[in-house]
Parts: C-alpha cells; structure tokens; sequence
C-alpha cells in the first residue's frame, strides 16, 4: 500500500516540476516552428504521466537535464512522439533512448507525448 502512495506521490512531484516552465510556440530541429497539439484537460490520461515518470531519471523531472542526457525541455508533444519513434525504429542514434523506446507500444508513446504537451498548456492557461 505505502509503495502506491509513493508512486502517487512522485507523480505529483514530476507533473508539478513538468509545470514549471513550458512553452507553447517551439521549433524542432529542421527549424520549423510547431505548435504543440492540444490535449483538453478533460482529455488527459494520467496513465501518460506515470509512464513519464522514468523519463526523470535521465533527463530531469522538467526536461532540463543538468547532465549529460540531452533536455527535452520547449519541445513540443508532435517533436516528442515522432523522436519515441524514430528511436524505436531505430531510424534516429541513440546509445539508450532507442532501447527504452522499443519497451514502449506506440499508444503509450503518444500518452508520454501527450502528457507532456499537456503539462505544459497547463503553464500558460
């Protein structure tokens, strides 16, 4: 019981630090500005964030990874998913994200994205 309470826990910690600084308006790496796809807060599946919880571990509870794992903090949730998935499809270099992404189904991939996108319309509305 204390173990779920703990998860629960830590998932209001991650989704507050995720809170902390997002943007709307972003640009990928080819330079072309996307905005991020909006998730209705009625719409949001917290499954997305408890499977955002394992990307803390590496890349910060926000996105700003202050090591040396790449940030993904500004990136928009279309720029996330389709990097899941390139990684997945081994279709982008990676040494670890390729295999952390073929753990994923395509579904879940979409909620990380979607979540993250969600949380960071939550900082401007």
């Amino acid at each position: 019981m204390s173990g779920k309470i703990a998860t629960w826990v830590a998932a209001g910690l991650i989704g507050a630090a995720a809170l902390s600084g997002c943007t709307t308006q972003t640009a990928d790496k080819e330079g072309q500005g996307q905005q991020v796809a909006a998730v209705q807060e009625e719409e949001f599946n917290p499954r997305g964030q408890i499977l955002a919880l394992s990307c803390a571990s590496c890349h910060g509870t926000d996105g700003k990874s202050e090591g040396i794992m790449p940030g993904f903090y500004g990136k928009s949730q279309v720029y996330l998913e389709n990097a899941m998935k390139q990684f997945k499809n081994d279709e982008r270099y990676s040494t670890v994200m390729g295999r952390h992404a073929k753990g994923y189904t395509d579904e879940e991939i979409k909620l990380i994205a979607e979540y993250f996108g969600w949380a960071c319309q939550q900082t401007t509305n």
